[in-house]
């Protein structure tokens, strides 16, 4: 902008949001989208909200990773497990642009909240669900957090000394890939709605997002084997 202008309107002003996630993967894709403007409502567990909210060290009595990765965002408890509130979070998704969520897979369906109950009462939804997995194939029941996700990868079988074991990158990295991938996936698929006025289904898994890293090391392996 010019010097002394109004700054402008961010980019995702006026995108509703609804976050059902915990602890990494889905509330760093959550707050991408509301530092870039998005009106994101965090939906929590009355029993404690977000995991993360437990975490030391602490700022002011919350968990200060939970603050840093929760910021610019509006905050509700439902019960989920209560049909008043599932109808609830049914209602809201009416009214929203996108919803994420990152349970396991089928327990949205348990919930009732799943993508179908959701497109029904708004068939112009994005609905973003982020797993270990996947949603569909052998492990795609299976929970697993981004450590499991590192090894299985093989992300940790190239960092380190040659000739020594397995090192984990410092950082969290298969959540926060998986993350930037769903929030560039939704912002995707929301200029796709602007044009054509559909929704989409968006399906992210941890461990895809960290074999993607590798992508020096495969091209490598399918070439030669090494």
């Amino acid at each position: 902008t010019e010097p002394h202008s109004p700054m402008p309107q961010p980019p995702l002003t006026g995108l509703r949001v609804l976050e059902l996630t915990n602890y990494m993967a889905g509330p760093y894709c959550g707050m991408v989208l509301a530092d870039l403007g998005a009106d994101v409502i965090k939906v929590e567990n009355p029993k404690g909200g977000d995991f993360s909210r437990a975490n030391p060290p602490f700022l002011k009595g919350e968990g200060a990773g939970f603050v840093a990765l929760n910021r610019n965002k509006r905050s509700i408890a439902i019960n989920l497990k209560h049909p008043e509130g599932r109808d609830l979070l049914l209602s809201l998704a009416e009214q929203s642009d996108v919803l994420i969520e990152n349970f396991r897979p089928g327990t949205t369906r348990d919930l009732g909240v799943h993508y179908e109950a959701v497109q029904a009462r708004n068939p112009g939804i994005i609905y973003a669900a982020v797993s270990a997995f996947g949603q569909t194939g052998p492990y795609g029941p299976r929970a697993g957090l981004d450590l499991i996700v590192q090894g299985m990868s093989g992300l940790m079988s190239i960092t380190g000394e040659e000739g020594g074991p397995p090192i984990k990158p410092g950082a969290p990295i298969a959540d926060l890939t998986a993350a930037l991938y769903t929030a560039n996936a939704i912002q995707a698929a929301y200029i796709h709605k602007l044009r054509t006025g559909e929704g989409q289904f968006i399906d992210v898994s941890l461990f895809e997002a960290a074999v993607s890293l590798a992508a020096w090391e495969t091209s490598g392996y399918l070439a030669n084997g090494e």
